[in-house]
């Protein structure tokens, strides 16, 4: 592994790397390492194209709620294509809005989801698009995901961004942005290692 190439955004120190979507300072609550959801999105100052990401997450234990209203959040790779965070463990076929799906675009192809408190992983593989001389896209973006080491996305062409994203349009390079969806999941050991 090219080290030079390797960088962290969340080691647990601190939330330097890290800013509101209007570039202020990240307020999320920071304690043992762990960052929290509290107040905003929050996006990395590093930006990237060919990549691989890991993400740890752990979501919160809400059994009084259901579907979207239960531990929601977003992982946004290019700050344009999420890979949905929710507890789904449990679901018997998931959907394009349950955890790990390709949030709108595709579900995933197994449910890996562990418990709530447990954490979890996404490992993260991007094929930035390709875009000719005047700007047009020649090449999707390319994903691959593995969720608690299970391939849950595989080569899966990303022919447009889904919603909610800091841009609606593809991009050569951009940030990591996990989402704030009022509910208070926990991230810890982020790091993605370029790959162009």
């Amino acid at each position: 592994m090219d080290k030079s190439k390797k960088i962290v955004l969340f080691d647990g120190t601190s939330l330097d790397g890290w800013a509101k979507r209007d570039g202020s300072a990240a307020e999320w609550a920071l304690e043992d390492g762990i960052m929290t959801v509290t107040r905003g999105d929050i996006v990395s100052k590093a930006v990237f194209g060919d990549a691989l990401l890991h993400v740890e997450f752990r979501e919160p234990d809400m059994p009084e709620e259901t579907g979207q209203g239960k531990g929601n959040s977003g992982v946004y790779v290019h700050g344009c294509y999420e890979i949905q965070v929710l507890d789904s463990y449990g679901v018997e076929k998931p959907n394009k809005g349950d955890c790990a799906a390709i949030y709108d675009m595709y579900a995933p192809l197994m449910n890996a989801c562990k418990p709530a408190m447990e954490w979890q992983t996404y490992d993260i593989l991007i094929r930035a698009p390709r875009f000719g001389l005047l700007g047009k896209v020649k090449e999707n973006a390319i994903i691959s995901v593995f969720h608690n080491g299970l391939p849950v996305h595989n080569n899966a062409v990303l022919p447009r961004a889904t919603p909610g994203g800091l841009t609606d349009k593809p991009v050569a390079e951009g940030h990591l942005m996990l989402q704030d969806h009022g509910n208070p999941v926990s991230y810890r050991n982020i790091w993605v290692l370029k790959l162009d």
